[in-house]
């Protein structure tokens, strides 16, 4: 931890999967202060819009599962402090790549807040690929690709989940696509089951407090979305 957090402020970078380290540090600092002031301390502190496409086989087996993660503006801009090395003022690929590996190695102790089932049997993941952080100016995105490693399922009655349990960063899927279904030679209906609006206006009722007596505990899912696949 001590050198986690050494090697953090050194480097003035703060990546998702290891926010959830920073929820005490964070809270007792003025640049938390400012990009938070609206969420009153509470959780969450991080938003992303997850876009999501499963992989198979032509016969439906599972091979792996493309993300594609937009991370909000005040994060954005707090993780890329100093990286535009050209001074274009512009966020290059290249310039971004150190931060894009540095998630990759952090989310990974996290599972890449990616749960994917059918029915008690979950698809465990290799270590991601084709990774890549782009910019448009306002918002990171972060693209990567989990191959399926062990526990071989298929899409039909499938369930995924991408939740931080301890709802420390929200992830709420887009809107337009949020999931699709690629290399399936049948038709399968996606299922989306957000949780009630009652769920979140409980928020503005729960202070930072109450979260930090549920560490280890999964208060995540209670706000997550629920993925289904109908296949044939």
């Amino acid at each position: 931890m001590r050198l986690w957090l050494k090697r953090r402020m050194k480097t003035v970078r703060i990546t998702l999967a290891l926010a959830t380290k920073l929820r005490v540090f964070c809270a007792a600092t003025t640049l938390f202060a400012v990009f938070f002031a609206q969420s009153a301390f509470a959780h969450p502190h991080v938003w992303v819009v997850v876009k999501a496409n499963v992989l198979t086989t032509p016969d439906g087996k599972i091979t792996g599962i493309r993300h594609i993660w937009t991370f909000d503006e005040p994060f954005s801009a707090y993780a890329t402090l100093g990286m535009d090395t050209d001074k274009d003022g512009k966020l290059s690929r290249e310039e971004l790549t150190p931060l894009a590996k540095v998630n990759m190695e952090s989310l990974h102790e996290y599972g890449f807040f990616t749960v994917l089932k059918q029915g008690k049997n979950a698809l465990t993941f290799s270590d991601p690929v084709d990774y890549f952080l782009d910019h448009d100016g306002k918002a990171l995105t972060l693209h990567f690709t989990l191959p399926a490693k062990a526990g071989e399922i298929g899409i039909k009655d499938a369930r995924l989940e991408v939740a931080d349990p301890s709802f420390f960063v929200s992830f709420e899927f887009a809107k337009d696509e949020p999931v699709k279904v690629e290399g399936f030679k049948g038709a399968c209906k996606v299922s989306l089951k957000p949780p009630p609006p009652s769920v979140f206006s409980r928020l503005s009722q729960l202070g930072e407090g109450f979260f930090e007596k549920q560490q280890g505990a999964n208060i995540g899912s209670e706000f997550a979305t629920p993925v289904t696949f109908a296949c044939p």
